[in-house]
């Protein structure tokens, strides 16, 4: 349930303190904006760090439908809230996920403001994220990322 979540969130941070914390929310169920800005007003009561809001895409007709596709200028206000709020980073658009575009997202955004220049290249080279691509630290320190090549049959 909604509380319990918030509360392994919070002892999450209460347990390790450097430890960051992240957590998505989908949208485009029927929620009002100010459910969605209470629920970050909260996010961040338990101390999170990284949000990611995306759009709620219906998998199987079992599954509920989408009450509203919401708009990428609603996803970009939603960005500024939460960083207005602490977040230490939000992605917040209709294809963003809690998958590893969000954590390459958080990367790049920290190697831009955190990390010396040998210190972004090892973080970048080590990276995981369970989609695994060849990245590169470009000069601007954006990321560039290639899909590995299929091994070449015989």
């Amino acid at each position: 349930n909604y509380k319990q979540s918030l509360q392994v969130l919070q002892h999450a941070k209460v347990a390790k303190p450097s430890l960051l914390t992240k957590t998505s929310i989908m949208l485009g169920l029927g929620e009002t904006e100010a459910e969605v800005v209470q629920t970050m007003r909260d996010l961040r009561g338990a101390d999170v760090d990284v949000l990611t809001l995306g759009q709620y895409l219906r998998p199987t007709a079992q599954h509920l439908a989408v009450e509203e596709f919401v708009t990428p200028e609603a996803f970009a206000h939603y960005q500024k809230i939460g960083e207005q709020l602490g977040f230490v980073y939000v992605a917040s658009g209709p294809m963003v996920r809690s998958s590893y575009k969000a954590g390459e997202y958080f990367l790049e955004n920290m190697l831009k403001t955190r990390a010396a220049e040998e210190e972004a290249r090892q973080l970048a080279a080590s990276f995981k994220t369970g989609h695994e691509h060849d990245r590169t630290l470009n000069d601007d320190r954006t990321l560039s990322t290639i899909a590995p090549k299929a091994p070449k049959k015989a």
